[in-house]
C-alpha cells in the first residue's frame, strides 16, 4: 500500500505558529505552492530589475534578508517534523501491515514536508541569486579600481610632464659674450656667457633679431627692464637701467 494514502474520516489538526496551515488562519499546501512561485517571479523580476540598473549593496541585502527568512521557515517545519515522532523527511507514514500510522498527524506531517521542499528550492534560487549579485559587485568594484588608478597614472604622468616643462630652461636668443667694468650690465649683474632668455618686452617667442634688442634699449633710457638669463643651467632675475655712462652705449 502507498505511503500516500489518506487516513478515512481522519481529523485535520491545527498546525503550530511559523507552519502554513488553513486552520490556524495561516496559508495551506496549496498556497504554499503558489507562494513559492510567486516568490520566484518576485526575486526574478527583482534580479531583472537590479541587473538593469546594477546591482547595489542595499540588493544583497535585501536577498540575504529573504535568504534568512526562508531558512527560519524551514527550521520551523521541521520543528513540525520532530514534534511528530520525530518522523523527518522520508520516514514512512504506514504501519508495518501497510495501514497509516495513528500515531502521528499525516496531514500535518505531509504538509510540513512539502513545505520544506518548496522552501529548500527556493532557498536554492535566492543563494544563486546571492552569488551572482556578489559577482557583479566585485566585478564592478575592480572595474571602478581600474578606471581609478588609469586616471591616477595619467593624472601623475601629467603633473611630471608638466613639472619637466617647468623645469625645463627655455631656449636663449642671444648670448654675453663680453661685460665692460662699471657698466650698466656690469652695475645689473650680467656676466661672460649668461645666455638672455629674457629683456623687457622681448623673449623667445618674439625674437627676431639683436635690433630687437636695441630698440628695446633705446626706448627705456632711464627705466629699469627686467633680464633674465640662465646661468650655468639655472634660471636668474635681473634688473638692467640703460643709462649713459663713461664707455660706449646704453648698455656697456
Amino acid at each position: 500500500m502507498s505511503e500516500e494514502v489518506w487516513p478515512a474520516g481522519g481529523s485535520v489538526a491545527v498546525v503550530p505558529s511559523g507552519v502554513r496551515s488553513q486552520e490556524a488562519g495561516k496559508p495551506g499546501v496549496q498556497d504554499t505552492a503558489r507562494r513559492s512561485r510567486m516568490s520566484e517571479e518576485q526575486t526574478g523580476q527583482s534580479e531583472g530589475s537590479s541587473q538593469a540598473r546594477g546591482v547595489t549593496v542595499s540588493d544583497i541585502q535585501e536577498l540575504i534578508r529573504r535568504k534568512e527568512e526562508i531558512e527560519a521557515q524551514i527550521k520551523a517545519n521541521y520543528e513540525v517534523l520532530e514534534s511528530q515522532k520525530g518522523v523527518g523527511m522520508s520516514e514512512p507514514l504506514v504501519d508495518c501491515e501497510g495501514y497509516p500510522r495513528s500515531d502521528v498527524d499525516l496531514y500535518q506531517v505531509r504538509t510540513a514536508r512539502h513545505n520544506i521542499v518548496c522552501l529548500q528550492n527556493d532557498h536554492k534560487a535566492v543563494m544563486k541569486q546571492v552569488e551572482e549579485a556578489l559577482h557583479q559587485l566585485h566585478a564592478r568594484d575592480k572595474e571602478k579600481q581600474a578606471r581609478d588608478m588609469a586616471e591616477a597614472h595619467k593624472e601623475a604622468m601629467s603633473r611630471n610632464l608638466d613639472q619637466s616643462e617647468g623645469l625645463s630652461p627655455p631656449q636663449a636668443f642671444a648670448k654675453v659674450n663680453s661685460i665692460s667694468p662699471g657698466s650698466p650690465a656690469s652695475i645689473a649683474g650680467l656676466q661672460v656667457d649668461d645666455e638672455i632668455v629674457e629683456f623687457g618686452s622681448v623673449n623667445t617667442q618674439n625674437f627676431q633679431s639683436l635690433h630687437n634688442i636695441g630698440n628695446v634699449v633705446q626706448h627705456s633710457e632711464g627705466k629699469p627692464l627686467n633680464v633674465t638669463v640662465i646661468r650655468r643651467g639655472e634660471k636668474h632675475q635681473l634688473r638692467l637701467v640703460p643709462t649713459r655712462w663713461a664707455g660706449k652705449g646704453l648698455l656697456g
